[in-house]
């Protein structure tokens, strides 16, 4: 249905409803007042017909106790012609107890006669009559005497001028006997007669209103009254008429007034449509001064703003694809994390329009750490705010810690914690957390080499990452969820820039790793061996190599299978890694050949090292499972050579070579055992003794050339206690 359709009916509703209300009250109302009024007439003349049909049966009555009172035959005859003579009783009859007739008067009514005691008639009421006993004057019954009167059509009217209603004589099956109602009304009369019982009035379709009396104790006569109706004619035509005119004058005057309502309302709505399909230069002519001209007003005041509003937007859109596009570029093109972050960081402020910002990433111990900030000169808690490092926030702490500690968003006015948390201050923020968007953080790297990844089954679930924060915007305003849904973009791409980057670290760290035993792979040795020789000569430290090479490993393949032959390689690289401290480096060359890299290690500690090895191979066989499914316990014992920088060799690949060299002259000496390699001739390095009281240098570290030549000095780093083992690989 259309506004104007509405607005009709709603005004058809207003003044209709009282109009129908109005008339139904007032038809109602004159009908309870004229049906009132015909009750009350009715039961004022059904007293009257109990009155008078009372008043004549005491008539009879004493006319029949004068006669009864003659004690002579004749003369009580007599009596009885006088008492009809009088008009007293229509007629007279005395029955004697055999129930015959001794004597009647002349010309009574018809029978039968009914008694005025009785409840009811039997059938056909002629005559009304009342019977007392006749005695003799000792008391002996002698008969009755029974005075009587017709009840004929003339008893009727009389009773209808009595009580001034119409008055209708019924027989006992229902059927009329004298009525002194017009023929056209009888038959409805009789036919509420049938419907009425005891003291209801009921009414006819032409508007009478009927009564039904009797038979009842002292009023044995089946009675119905009758009075018509004093309702005007046609009351109800009269007010059909009216609720219709005035139904038409109403449509009529909403159909005018909801034209007029509606016409600006349908300018709006055209509008309104071609603003929907994108043309803001849609206008609407303010015809008043009322509301809806104020709307129309309101409207055009709208199209223009949002026209400003539109040109607005569009240059933010291309603002911000500018900033996306350049995002994207740095994303595809670097894994400069730092870099990176800062321009997410940027194009965020930009889209949002804050001030300040900051990004913050979750170290290993449960610190949120500064990584790049903007605009937070002023602002910063402690520290120097060009270090963003400096910037460190406890999760759970504060509003950072928190968005860190729940994963949920935040936003709203800045209130100051009491402690403080480190947090910048401001006046008001929006901060998200980003995760991993596979959700596990990768393990080991580059920083912790010789270390591979834990089990999967050690492996934890990574939650939040770090957190992005915006502060202030200009005019004091909250950030609302518009810049929350921004911002959640751009912790998005942050987390995929933090994910890229380490697995990026990962893919370097498998390149440079062995798949089979973890160990790093001879690509990273090369580069390793490098490394520690440049930081020994730089430091003035020493570096041992160890060769090892499991003996007579080809008999383990050819025996168990190559399947029992890895289970060793895997178990003997955790060996490897049980006996050797955090700082050592583990390799895996090929084959079964493996080297081990202990910085700052003398010979005496490498020698102690690769008896620590032996041993531990040696003393625990391998368990592995044999052709028949079954496991078998392997013997596994390993040669190892060792060579020390600078003692044996000049370089790193020298030491390789002599470490690999004095690995053969165990292999000479009959297998499972170690061998020092033979110092160069000349001795690159000019040994100053040092007595066997003599004690370690103030750090605990050896220097080149200090000790004793031989493989007994004193002083060396793996040397005396055992050194600290790691926990992973046992």
């Amino acid at each position: 249905m259309t506004l104007r359709g509405r607005l009709t009916a709603a005004f058809l509703t207003v003044v209709l409803g009282p109009v129908l209300l109005g008339a139904f009250f007032v038809g109602s109302t004159l009908s309870a007042v004229d049906r009132g009024r015909a009750t009350e007439r009715l039961g004022l003349a059904a007293a009257g017909v109990r009155t008078s049909v009372d008043a004549l049966c005491q008539q009879l009555r004493a006319a029949a106790d004068a006669v009864a009172l003659v004690a002579d035959p004749a003369a009580r005859s007599r009596a009885a012609d006088q008492v009809v003579s009088r008009g007293l009783a229509a007629a007279v009859q005395i029955v004697d107890t055999a129930g015959r007739t001794s004597y009647a008067t002349l010309g009574g009514p018809a029978g039968p006669w009914q008694d005025c005691a009785a409840d009811a008639a039997t059938g056909p009421v002629r005559a009304l009559a009342a019977r007392v006993r006749l005695r003799d004057p000792a008391g002996a019954d002698l008969g009755t005497v029974a005075a009587a009167q017709p009840v004929d059509p003339a008893f009727v009217a009389r009773l209808a001028a009595v009580t001034g209603v119409g008055v209708t004589l019924l027989d006992d099956p229902g059927r009329i006997t004298h009525t002194t109602e017009d023929r056209e009304v009888r038959a409805a009369v009789l036919a509420a007669a049938r419907e009425a019982a005891g003291d209801r009035v009921t009414d006819t379709a032409d508007g009478r209103y009927v009564r039904r009396i009797g038979p009842s104790p002292g009023q044995p006569l089946p009675l119905v009254l009758s009075v018509p109706g004093e309702r005007p004619p046609g009351l109800y035509a009269a007010l059909v008429g009216a609720v219709v005119l005035a139904a038409l004058l109403a449509v009529l005057a909403a159909w005018r007034l909801a034209r007029v309502t509606t016409r600006p309302l349908v300018e709006l709505a055209g509008a309104v449509d071609r603003v929907a399909h994108g043309d803001l230069t849609a206008r609407v002519p303010v015809r008043s001064r009322d509301e809806i001209g104020r709307l129309a007003g309101a409207f055009n005041r709208m199209t223009r703003e949002t026209g400003s509003y539109v040109a607005a937007l569009t240059s933010s859109r291309d603002q911000l694809r500018g900033h996306l596009t350049v995002l994207g570029d740095t994303l595809a093109s670097t894994h400069d994390l730092q870099r990176i972050l800062r321009v997410i960081l940027h194009s965020a402020i930009v889209a949002t329009g804050a001030r300040a910002g900051a990004v913050l990433l979750l170290d290993g111990d449960g610190v949120l750490v500064g990584q790049c900030v903007e605009g937070l000169d002023g602002r910063w808690p402690t520290g120097d705010p060009a270090d963003p490092a400096t910037l460190r926030v406890q999760v759970g702490a504060g509003v950072l810690g928190a968005v860190a500690a729940t994963g949920e968003p935040l936003r709203g006015r800045w209130e100051p914690a009491d402690p403080p948390t480190g947090e910048p201050s401001c006046e008001t923020y929006v901060a998200v957390p980003f995760a991993a968007p596979h959700g596990a953080e990768p393990r080991g790297g580059p920083d912790r080499p010789g270390h591979p990844p834990a089990d999967d089954d050690d492996a934890t679930e990574c939650g939040a990452l770090g957190v992005l924060a915006l502060y202030d915007r200009p005019g004091a305003d909250e950030f609302d969820d518009g810049d929350l849904v921004t911002l959640r973009t751009f912790a998005g791409h942050a987390a995929v820039a933090v994910e890229n980057v380490r697995v990026h670290e990962e893919a370097q760290r498998l390149s440079l790793t062995d798949p089979l035993t973890g160990l790093w792979n001879y690509r990273y040795l090369r580069e390793s061996i490098r490394r520690e020789v440049e930081r020994a000569n730089r430091f003035g430290r020493m570096l041992s190599v160890l060769a090892l090479d499991l003996d007579r490993f080809k008999d383990v393949n050819d025996t168990w299978g190559h399947a029992a032959g890895d289970a060793v390689l895997v178990e003997f690289a955790r060996r490897v890694r049980g006996e050797i401290r955090e700082v050592d480096l583990a390799f895996r060359q090929g084959g079964e050949e493996f080297v081990v890299l202990l910085p700052e290690t003398d010979a005496r500690g490498a020698t102690i090292v690769a008896e620590r090895l032996g041993s531990v191979v040696r003393d625990q066989p391998v368990r592995v499972e044999g052709h028949t499914g079954e496991p078998i316990a392997v013997p596994v014992t390993v040669s190892i050579g060792i060579a020390v920088y600078p003692d044996h060799a000049a370089g790193g690949q020298q030491v390789l070579d002599a470490a690999d060299d004095a690995l053969y002259a165990a292999k000479a000496a009959g297998r499972d055992g170690y061998r020092l390699a033979r110092a160069p001739d000349p001795v690159p390095t000019h040994e100053i003794p040092v007595v066997a009281a003599a004690v370690s240098p103030p750090d605990g570290l050896p220097r080149a050339g200090a000790g004793d030549a031989g493989p007994v000095a004193q002083g060396g780093a793996s040397s005396g206690p055992h050194p600290p083992r790691q926990s992973r690989g046992r």
